[in-house]
């Protein structure tokens, strides 16, 4: 853990929100924002940090359980099945190893494997957006995370029981309306509490849990052929989550100040500083950037278009992360069709992800988002040409690093996002990045049912131009960044902290 300081970090990541003014004297008291709080007094990264960490990015794991669910539910029989439909299956419903299998899918209605999973990302894409920015207001982010955590295990539950495709389309859809809010809210509350020095790291290590549900999942099947089954199996964890980890996760301090509510704000921050061996001496204080005798307003992805500051950064964030996903769901449902082993797949998939995910941790500390998001989307470009040009354990071999480059680029632009933006629209405008990603997430299934060379065309084509695009963002690391939106008025003058 690094000890509180006089002074802020030296290492150039803790630029990244650290902007702010010096502390303001108020009265005998001495007024600052949570960062400098946390760097001079409570610890940037200490036990209370690491707990939070842990324990909110659990729920990484529930997500990977949903989108992965479909590469194995909704995979084709490996032995021919009779037409018209399942109904000539000789064994009980609850034992069909796939939809495919158990609704004859196969006889003609091959597309609707497609529709169901597009139904899922079409839900996600409109949970993100909403609980966004419910998160940004009223209900806070662990009150979406309660909230969305619930709905998930009982939309989990009821999908395994589903009477026919319709209805399984339709839960997949309110699967998918949880799952954006549960990701968008425990990304937040990983990565507020934390100190600037660490926060870039943490963010991007939060994705190693999604990795590390994809191989839970995958070893699942193996011992859970029945497609039933393992929507069952789903929904447990998201109820040990609900019981297990979610009342000892802590509220961001972040979001009790831009609510004004400063004693329920410091009382975390104490609680941070007492776990982590510190203390805060009484003349420190929490103060927002904004007026204190302004009336609280709840700020909205309407004042981020608003501003000529936010509104560029916003689209850029909206565009990219749009073509990013569709290369990297693309690559990631296309498991299916790499090779007779889907399993092997599809972990060989998930633990290429994982070195991503260390690696931009850590050079992230050294080098800038911007190039280092280019350089990743065009690798992924790359090698997905390669891959449409190979076959077999060549192809796969691209596909692996496609996929290892893709993710780094994917989760980087969560932090870009969250760096980009204030406290108080943070979760709405990467609600809004997430929406446009869950679009392409729709779009995903949809190319890999082309399958081949053509399908890797198209993530290869995206992640390029992708690529162009990330060169106009701006780079976080150097630039000025804000508190509140408020901040921004008179032509975005005004300078303070971005969380």
């Amino acid at each position: 853990m690094q000890a509180p300081a006089q002074k802020n970090s030296d290492d150039p990541t803790a630029a990244l929100v650290q902007t702010g003014p010096a502390a303001k004297p108020i009265g005998c008291e001495e007024g600052m924002n949570v960062d400098e709080m946390l760097t001079r007094f409570a610890g940037e990264f200490g036990p209370w940090q690491l707990r939070q960490f842990l324990l909110t990015s659990l729920a990484w794991i529930l997500c990977a359980f949903q989108v992965m669910a479909v590469v194995f539910a909704d995979r084709e029989s490996s032995k021919p099945i009779p037409c018209p439909a399942g109904i000539r299956l000789d064994r009980a419903w609850w034992l069909a190893r796939s939809t495919v299998e158990e609704w004859g899918l196969n006889c003609g209605e091959k597309y609707k494997v497609g529709l169901a999973q597009s139904a899922f990302f079409a839900g996600s894409m409109a949970g993100a957006a909403f609980f966004g920015h419910v998160s940004d207001s009223f209900l806070g982010r662990k009150g979406v995370l309660t909230l969305t955590t619930f709905l998930l295990t009982v939309f989990s539950l009821l999908t395994a029981f589903s009477p026919s495709f319709f209805t399984y389309s339709f839960l997949r859809l309110l699967s998918g309306f949880s799952t954006g809010g549960v990701g968008l809210s425990a990304f937040v509350l990983a990565t507020e509490p934390v100190g600037p020095s660490f926060r870039a790291a943490a963010a991007m290590s939060t994705f190693h849990f999604f990795s590390i549900g994809s191989i839970s999942l995958s070893f699942t099947s193996l011992l859970l052929p029945s497609w039933r089954l393992l929507y069952v199996a789903t929904s447990l964890p998201s109820l040990l989550f609900l019981l297990l980890a979610l009342p000892f996760i802590s509220e961001s301090p972040r979001w009790h100040l831009v609510r004004r509510n400063l004693p329920a704000a410091m009382q975390i921050i104490r609680a941070v500083a007492k776990t982590n061996g510190y203390s805060i001496p009484d003349r420190a204080i929490l103060v927002h950037d904004a007026d204190a005798t302004r009336p609280v307003r709840t700020a909205s992805i309407v004042d981020v278009m608003s501003s000529h500051v936010t509104r560029p950064r916003l689209i850029l964030g909206f565009l990219i992360n749009f073509l990013i996903s569709v290369s990297y769901y693309g690559l990631t449902l296309n498991v299916a069709n790499l090779g007779p082993e889907i399993h092997a797949s599809a972990i060989l998939n998930a633990v290429a992800e994982m070195p991503a995910y260390a690696l931009t941790a850590v050079a992230l500390r050294w080098h800038g988002r911007r190039p280092m998001a280019v350089t990743s989307m065009w690798l992924c470009g790359f090698f997905c040409f390669a891959a449409g040009a190979f076959v077999n354990a060549a192809r796969m071999g691209c596909a692996a690093v496609a996929i290892f480059a893709v993710a780094a680029t994917y989760n980087l632009m969560y932090v870009c996002t969250a760096e980009l933006f204030p406290t108080e629209v943070r979760n709405a405008a990467l609600g809004c990045v997430t929406l446009a990603g869950q679009m392409g997430a729709v779009a995903a299934p949809v190319v890999v049912a082309v399958g081949g060379k053509w399908g890797f065309g198209v993530f290869g084509g995206c992640a390029v131009v992708a690529g162009g695009l990330g060169l106009r963002l701006p780079e976080t690391r150097k630039q000025p960044l804000y508190e509140t939106m408020a901040g921004l008025e008179g032509g975005g003058k005004g300078k303070g902290e971005a969380g």
